[in-house]
């Protein structure tokens, strides 16, 4: 009876490979889109952005998630890169430090060509797939990296930016963030304010991707009720399956499936179990979970590798994206719907933001109110002269009423 115990072993071992093998025969074909990567953060931290210090290369870069043989072997055809600037810049250097951050990235293509495609269209990354190349665009993370202003919105635009975080782990004097909903932010706009609003707009009109990771549900709820298309969550994981309130709830989940939006998961330990460590299971059952709430159309990838300390085991760097891919063939996913979470997801929703742009409109130019502006080190060029019009349009009523009011008085 016992005499074939042995071959259980081996036969969870050849199951095991065949996955693993259907994950790199898909991704050969079909290779993955992450929506969030910090590595830019980190030749910021670690080289203060010299790509030609020796260590900085990225061909042997040593100490994080992200390097090109790792990028190699995880099959990443395609890649947001953060454009990342702390909170602590708001109201200080935000922008200067956002323009250095895609300054690194455009340098970064511009020393690995046979690497890196520099992209800004979802043609561009069809067309770096063709390549064999990691197609990069650039994501930047946070509205604070905007400085409440339209006119920055549209350079940033110019500069390449194709999505837009609407804030960080901090509100902006316009959207409210995550840690409304923890308590540990007060909420100042109840999700969108008026100058919010046509921040929303003009990305529509633009053609930039709309992020709600790290923002409020509430400004979730009126981002995806505002926007005239879909939107997507950079790399935010499932409230239900982690009770982290930088996931997406499931009433969320259900306006993303009739948005036909995009939730990408992100792998940080934290948001995956709610604790210190996690696996990649737990991964997959985020997946999982959006799957069945959005629909699988809903469903993509934003590991953030390289901006958390602590991701899952088994998913230790990029290097491991196919294995997440076998555990959800493991699980009963279909081909097509592997295909989709890899890329055709995100293509679907960046081809959908294209075409509801719309760059012959009006631009919005309504700037955000002066009262609204934070910082102590603001010139008030244009709103001092709106002011100065405002009181001789005072003045002037004012003229004209005193021979009404010098009647009245004689009576």
């Amino acid at each position: 009876m016992w005499s074939g115990w042995w071959l259980w072993p081996l036969v969870a071992v050849c199951t095991a490979d065949f996955f693993r093998d259907e994950a790199e025969r898909i991704m050969r074909d079909s290779p993955v889109i992450d929506g969030h990567n910090d590595l830019p953060w980190q030749l910021l931290d670690m080289f203060n952005n010299r790509l030609q210090d020796e260590r900085a290369n990225l061909t042997t870069l040593a100490g994080t998630h992200t390097n090109i043989p790792k990028l190699r072997a995880g099959f990443v055809g395609g890649q947001f890169w953060s454009v990342y600037t702390p909170c602590d810049t708001q109201n200080k250097d935000a922008v200067r430090r956002t323009l250095e951050q895609m300054d690194v990235v455009h340098r970064m293509c511009r020393m690995y060509p046979e690497t890196f495609l520099y992209v800004t269209s979802s043609a561009g990354i069809r067309q770096a797939f063709r390549e064999g190349k990691v197609a990069s665009l650039i994501g930047v993370e946070g509205g604070h990296s905007i400085d409440s202003s339209l006119g920055v919105l549209r350079a940033l635009y110019q500069l390449g930016m194709r999505y837009l975080t609407l804030t960080h782990s901090c509100n902006t004097p316009w959207a409210d963030n995550w840690l409304v909903d923890t308590g540990d932010s007060e909420p100042q706009s109840q999700g969108l304010s008026p100058f919010g609003q046509r921040v929303v707009k003009e990305l529509n009109r633009l053609g930039v991707l709309i992020d709600l990771a790290h923002v409020s549900v509430a400004t979730m709820k009126a981002t995806l009720q505002l926007s005239r298309a879909p939107v997507i969550f950079s790399h935010s994981s499932a409230y239900s399956v982690c009770a982290s309130r930088r996931n997406v709830p499931d009433d969320v989940l259900r306006l993303v499936k009739q948005t036909d939006s995009l939730v990408m998961v992100n792998f940080y330990n934290n948001y995956i179990s709610c604790t210190n460590k996690a696996n990649l299971s737990q991964v997959a059952d985020h997946l999982d979970h959006i799957k069945e709430v959005a629909g699988a159309r809903a469903v993509g990838f934003g590991g953030d590798f390289d901006g958390v300390p602590r991701v899952p085991e088994g998913l230790e760097d990029v290097s491991k994206y196919p294995d997440l891919i076998a555990e959800l063939l493991r699980g009963n996913w279909t081909e097509a719907e592997v295909k989709g979470a890899l890329a055709d997801n995100l293509l679907r929703v960046f081809e959908a933001v294209e075409q509801a742009s719309n760059l012959t409109q009006a631009p919005e130019e309504e700037p955000i109110p002066l009262d609204q502006l934070g910082g102590s080190c603001r010139t008030h060029y244009g709103y001092s002269s709106g002011a100065s019009s405002l009181h001789r349009h005072w003045g002037l009523l004012l003229a004209s009423l005193a021979p009404l009011v010098l009647c009245l008085s004689l009576l």
